[in-house]
């Protein structure tokens, strides 16, 4: 039964709403009137005279009285009939003028009504027309700055991000395709190319396993931090007290062997810097900090490492020397498998997915991540988390 029922657009209801709201206000000015003219009619009439009166309470033998009294009775008969007569005529006058009112107030109020939805329209057609093959569609509704106008800009703002979501997350898979196709064409090459020969060395088979294991090596790194990536992004993060001072402390141990390997110089100034988030997380986030500064350095250059809770929000920064970056290129490096074509190259054990991840880890703790080139090289990475007393996601 609902199914079938006819739909009653909003343009009809505002139509009806704004006749009948017409309709009563004319018809308040119509009983105003109305009631004016009746204290016209009746309060301002003039009774009759002294000589009048006592020509009514003459005694009824007297001729010239009763000529009197039946002369004023007359006037007054006839004086009453013009009077009913045009009250009837004004109420009838006053009922057609409303009529014509609410039938005028209709059709106006529908074209009104139907310039003002117009803006609507346009918002609808365009939203039906948009999808994911057409989000560089936009309103673009033009007109006076009113609610319409503001809600289509709205519209237009919400579109331009689902769209530049949509081009990351399309650009996101076609580089993991990229990255894992690479590794799994050297262990297929590899293997290919030492069974078509029909007789193998073991040094030959050594060398294969070996080349094997660095290639699945590196897929398996790429999809720790593909998952890394997606745990964080999704938001769904455990919430404990936690240090940074401890995570940058274990991160810098594990990746010292490669430091000295590289001839670098780490520095450190480890201050505590409790934290309210996921450890496990928070880890990964230090870990990829001091992996970047490494891995994109110069041999013999150098790594400061500090951690603390200066102002109250706990914070690690990451300085390092290296290649110098211009400041045009800064955030590509946040981007998942962005990589500097210029002066800044991967090493082996790179990913492309470091500073996405740690992007992602801070914006699910409800942190700022910055980074800042250097004048004479490198980049300074800077990380704030709040403090344990107000956790993301919790008011402060």
């Amino acid at each position: 039964m609902r199914a079938h029922r006819p739909r009653r657009s909003i343009r009809l209801r505002l139509t009806l709403v704004y006749a009948v709201m017409l309709v009563l206000t004319c018809a308040g000015l119509l009983g105003l009137n109305y009631a004016l003219l009746y204290n016209s009619l009746y309060t301002n009439v003039h009774g009759p005279t002294a000589a009048d009166v006592a020509a009514i309470q003459a005694p009824a033998d007297n001729p010239e009285g009763a000529d009197k009294l039946e002369s004023i009775r007359r006037e007054l008969a006839e004086n009453e009939r013009l009077r009913r007569r045009e009250l009837l005529h004004t109420g009838e006058m006053s009922a057609l003028a409303l009529l014509l009112t609410f039938v005028a107030g209709v059709g106006v109020s529908w074209i009104v009504t139907g310039r003002m939805l117009r803006p609507l329209r346009t918002l609808t057609t365009t939203t039906r027309r948009i999808s994911q093959d057409h989000l560089h569609e936009r309103v673009a509704l033009a007109g006076p700055d009113d609610e319409l106008k503001e809600l289509a800009d709205t519209f237009d703002a919400m579109v331009t991000r689902l769209e530049g979501s949509f081009n990351s997350q399309r650009r996101f898979v076609a580089d993991a395709s990229h990255e894992l196709r690479t590794p799994l064409a050297i262990v297929r090459t590899g293997a290919e190319v030492l069974l078509a020969k029909r007789q193998s060395t073991p040094e030959q088979w050594q060398a294969m396993a070996t080349r094997v294991l660095t290639a699945t090596g590196r897929a398996e790194r790429l999809l720790d931090g593909l998952l890394a990536l997606a745990r964080s992004d999704s938001g769904a993060v455990a919430r404990e007290p936690c240090d940074l001072a401890l995570a940058a402390a274990t991160a810098l141990g594990d990746a010292d062997p490669e430091a000295v390997a590289a001839d670098l110089t780490v520095t450190t100034d480890l201050r505590p810097a409790p934290v309210f988030g996921d450890p496990a997380l928070l880890d990964q986030l230090v870990r990829n900090l001091v992996d970047n500064a490494i891995r994109h350095n110069v041999p013999g250059g150098w790594v400061d490492v500090t951690t603390g809770a200066p102002d109250g929000p706990a914070a690690v920064v990451v300085r390092n020397s290296g290649p110098a970056i211009p400041s045009t290129e800064v955030g590509r490096l946040f981007e998942p498998f962005q990589r500097l074509s210029a002066g800044r190259p991967a090493g082996g054990r790179s990913t492309g997915l470091g500073l996405a991840i740690v992007r992602s880890i801070v914006r699910a703790h409800g942190g700022t991540v910055a980074a800042e080139p250097q004048q004479t090289g490198g980049l300074t990475v800077t990380v704030t988390l709040p403090p344990p007393a107000t956790p993301a996601g919790d008011p402060p």
